[in-house]
């Protein structure tokens, strides 16, 4: 079995490989305040009653591989590996690790790990050219070439931190759940903030990766988008653009580069 564990800065989200197959996933909050005892306990508490699974840390994994966009976190992630996974090969993405993805980017080192395990996936899964939209506490789009390079991406704010400044910042507004109202014209405060997100976001997803496959191939219409994260499917029904869903990307992409890494020892 192989753990994978891909920390975002919201959310962490965990998948359990039997070969090609995820069996089992689990999405927790990530806390950077977390000390390495604390997540072993967690992730002990998550996956010590998987059928999979023996009783003990550990027991059942064979591999482990992460990413993380919280530095502190990843700190503590390599403190769990060492200290309750020793005796399990374990692949940390940072700088160093093969994936397969050429970065041609000003500073490569500056892309977040989880875009680049993204685009390892999407090459191997629908190949080059594509734009991978990824809905998490920033929405991120980036594009791989044809040759299956990391050209670059877009940053947005996501939707969770654009409802939630709305409801701060609006004097007459409030939080509210982020939903698909009755109809685009909101008859009510809380359904026009519900089509002011929905449609907005889905309209956002349209421009920005119209305007990205017209510079990434000579005809737009090559360009696999690829949609994933956990609101994606909020916006998948509005978006004209989207012709993939594969919540799973991020995992399969580290599936990926752990079996890069370690067939390379």
């Amino acid at each position: 079995m192989l753990l994978t564990i891909d920390v975002g800065n919201t959310q962490t989200v965990l998948g359990l490989f039997d070969g090609e197959d995820i069996v089992e996933h689990w999405r927790i909050s990530t806390d950077p305040r977390r000390t390495a005892d604390e997540l072993a306990v967690l992730l002990q508490g998550l996956m010590g009653r998987h059928p999979l699974l023996g009783d003990e840390l550990g027991e059942g994994i064979e591999g482990i591989c992460i990413c993380s966009t919280v530095p502190s976190v990843l700190h503590e992630m390599r403190e769990v590996t060492r200290r309750y996974y020793g005796d399990v090969p374990a692949i940390l993405v940072e700088p160093g690790v093969k994936t397969g993805v050429p970065i041609l980017m000003d500073q490569p080192k500056e892309v977040g790990t989880d875009r680049i395990i993204n685009a390892v996936a999407a090459v191997e899964l629908y190949g080059g050219p594509c734009v991978v939209v990824d809905f998490g506490t920033a929405t991120t789009f980036d594009a791989v070439s044809a040759r299956g390079e990391y050209v670059g991406g877009v940053i947005s704010p996501g939707i969770e931190i654009s409802t939630e400044a709305l409801g701060v910042r609006g004097a007459q507004l409030r939080k509210i759940e982020i939903a698909r109202p009755r109809s685009v014209i909101g008859k009510n405060t809380v359904e026009a903030m519900q089509s002011g997100i929905l449609y907005g976001f889905a309209g956002q997803v349209d421009g920005v990766v119209g305007r990205m496959a017209r510079e990434l191939a000579d005809d737009p219409d090559d360009v696999t988008v690829i949609a994933t994260g956990g609101l994606a499917p909020l916006v998948l029904g509005e978006a004209s653009v989207i012709d993939e869903h594969e919540p799973w990307l991020t995992l399969i992409g580290l599936r990926l580069v752990y079996e890069r890494n370690i067939a390379r020892g």
